[in-house]
């Protein structure tokens, strides 16, 4: 049995499916995904939890069942949101300092963060997530750290993800009813961000596009930084409605058809190729012709990625310095779509490729690890193992320095390469909301 604290596991509630997946880093670095587990997501709409039950019942069994096939045992989790509520702001602020004869430091950046999380939002809202883009000293733009530089008035653009607390409170409640513990809450396209782009993408400039089954995200990475995030309230499940309004067939039909034989463009297909459909109980078959399914697939992806591409046009990609070299990355479910690619580079005129989450992965990963489906699940463990991470170099910062107090001559610790005290890591806002969500649970019993 391993140790549990090197283990981390990212439970994706998504409106189609829910995935438990637990994960390690090896001696490379890289993750190594050690179980999944997926069940049917009952009681999501559109990434948003609307049936508190049905959704544990559904994490349960996303739980036994990685734990089954890993043979450990399921304690925390990084969960995380998306859905209709997630929508972001651009915001800058500023603080004047009261000495600026010292240098700028974490405590300065704090304290700006700090003051932006005093926006008023609509009721309900909760700020999720704050970014800073790039920040002035003094006037001086374009800083990218302005930490250890001196300055009498620092300020910043932010990047603000706000989403309602009711949604993000029940999530934790699920979590929390399933016998599991909340370790982190992240925003879900910054999770599949994480586990398909590469850095040269999010520097030279990149939109990533996660099509689930409830919901559409979108990020754009430019210089390395996040600068735009929004949630699309439209998915793959949207498709399979239109397909099985428009054929007369039932749902299970409609998805079936649509994974099969689905494509995005309607010019693939011969005019006279048909699928035959069983009718219900005793009824005649139906057939289908392709050309229609894809016709049909087309004008409602074709929608899909419009609305994304507006959201990409409000990020600016149409100024020359905030351009997109990189084009757009497709993952999610929806990424599986036949000639998907073709149709996004023909509406958007933007370089396209699908995105794998194997960027961070171990090489000897499962083959259905690195499948577009699970980019988010592989974020979330991602995300969990550099939390998991960033606490054991605060534990061992604090334990040499009560180490150094004690004054022993040993230097054992030393070994370890934290000889340098390590740099306090910014708490993301997220585990302050994580940790707000704990205690609302808590009190809430």
């Amino acid at each position: 049995m391993m140790e549990n604290n090197k283990i981390s596991v990212g439970l994706d509630i998504g409106t189609t499916k829910i995935v438990a997946m637990i994960g390690r880093k090896n001696e490379y670095g890289k993750a190594e995904i050690l179980g999944i587990g997926k069940s049917k997501s009952l009681g999501v709409h559109r990434g948003v939890v609307n049936n508190i039950t049905q959704t544990i019942q559904s994490i349960q069994q996303a739980v036994q069942e990685a734990e089954a096939e890993s043979g450990l045992k399921i304690e925390d989790v990084t969960v995380g949101i998306a859905g209709q509520h997630i929508r972001s702001l651009q915001h800058s602020d500023y603080i004047t300092r009261a000495n600026s004869e010292l240098v700028i430091d974490e405590e300065d950046i704090d304290r700006l963060i700090n003051q932006v999380h005093k926006l008023v939002m609509l009721p309900g809202e909760e700020i999720i997530h704050v970014l800073p883009q790039e920040y002035k000293v003094d006037g001086q733009a374009e800083i990218k750290e302005p930490i250890g530089m001196y300055g009498g008035r620092l300020e910043a653009n932010f990047h603000v993800v706000v989403g309602q607390v009711s949604s993000i409170r029940n999530i934790g409640r699920c979590v929390k009813s399933s016998g599991l513990e909340l370790e982190g809450i992240t925003l879900e396209p910054l999770a599949s961000a994480n586990a398909v782009l590469s850095q040269e993408e999010k520097e030279a400039g990149v939109a990533l596009i996660d099509i689930g089954g409830g919901t559409t995200d979108l990020a754009v990475f430019k210089d390395g930084i996040i600068r735009h995030t929004a949630v699309i309230p439209f998915g793959g499940n949207v498709i399979t409605e239109d397909i099985k309004e428009g054929c007369s067939i039932i749902e299970k039909q409609a998805e079936l058809l649509k994974i099969k034989f689905g494509s995005a463009w309607p010019g693939e297909n011969k005019d006279n190729e048909i699928v035959s459909i069983p009718g219900l109980r005793g009824r005649e078959p139906k057939e289908i012709t392709l050309k229609n399914l894809s016709k049909i697939i087309h004008a409602r992806v074709t929608e899909i990625v419009e609305q994304v591409y507006v959201e990409i046009k409000n990020y600016g990609h149409e100024e020359q310095k905030k351009k997109l070299i990189a084009g757009i990355v497709l993952t999610g479910g929806g990424a599986q779509l036949k000639h998907l690619k073709q149709l996004v580079e023909y509406i958007t005129g933007m370089d396209t490729r699908i995105g794998y989450p194997n960027e961070h992965l171990a090489g000897d990963s499962d083959e259905e690890v690195a499948s577009p489906l699970f980019a988010t699940a592989v974020g979330l463990v991602m995300d969990g193992l550099k939390r998991q991470e960033r606490r054991r170099i605060e534990k061992a910062a604090e334990e040499e320095i009560q180490n150094e107090i004690d004054s022993t001559p040993e230097t054992t610790i030393e070994e370890e390469e934290t000889v340098a005290p390590p740099k306090k890591e910014r708490r993301s806002f997220l585990d302050k909301l994580t940790e707000r969500v704990k205690d609302f649970l808590d009190n809430a019993e």
